[in-house]
């Protein structure tokens, strides 16, 4: 139990290889604070697993839902759960991450990442309800320069031009060109769009590399 009273989050599993399957399920059993309750490997029972397990945690290999279709069905039926997208090396360039947290995903792994790091993610995005793996984070997202990411993270805490300016020692007008430039490398509609975005692409989930 945790700390809390409550049991620790159930996890299960939709992959379509039953050699992975097991391998998760022992590195659930094995991980503190984590409890296995089953798999499958066919997506159509998905719906049929999540209701009869009803899991906290579910992990979905990326190539079962590439377009967050299932996703989508299972958050709308349970805004609770918590699904792990095990991104496979085919999705990791592209806009796969961005159309999974775009259906309700909260976090993305490797599919191929250590044990250890998928361990890490599922607690991590059951703690924090949103991770993106580093390696995932500089593959699936646009390139901001410093400046403009400096200029993103403010905007982020709810800084208007004149203080962003202000806190950056530039002027207002520099601002506004760089607001302009992350607004069309995010296709963003506005400057609260663009923050939305980078969240959600993990853009601003830690510290991303960046142009100089």
């Amino acid at each position: 139990m945790l700390p809390s009273g409550r049991p620790a989050p159930g996890v299960a599993l939709i992959d379509p290889v039953p050699l992975y399957r097991e391998g998760l399920a022992a590195l659930v059993r094995r991980t503190p604070g984590l409890r296995w309750l089953g798999s499958t490997g066919d997506p159509h029972s998905a719906v049929r697993l999540h209701g009869r397990l009803r899991p906290d945690v579910l992990l979905v290999d990326s190539v079962l839902d590439p377009a967050g279709h299932l996703a989508r069905l299972l958050v709308e039926r349970d805004p609770a759960l918590v699904i792990i997208g095990l991104v496979r090396d085919a999705h990791t360039r592209g806009n796969y991450v961005t159309t999974a947290l775009d259906a309700g995903v909260r976090g993305v792994v490797p599919r191929s990442a250590q044990p250890g790091d998928v361990a890490r993610v599922i607690t991590e995005t059951c703690r924090s309800r949103a991770f993106v793996h580093p390696e995932l984070r500089a593959k699936d997202r646009p390139t901001l320069t410093r400046r403009e990411y400096q200029v993103l993270a403010l905007i982020a805490e709810g800084l208007e031009n004149q203080h962003v300016a202000t806190e950056l020692v530039v002027s207002v007008e520099t601002v506004r060109t760089h607001v302009k430039g992350i607004l069309r490398k995010l296709d963003a509609r506005d400057r609260t769009h663009a923050v939305s975005l980078a969240y959600r692409s993990g853009l601003l989930l830690g510290c991303p590399p960046v142009l100089e």
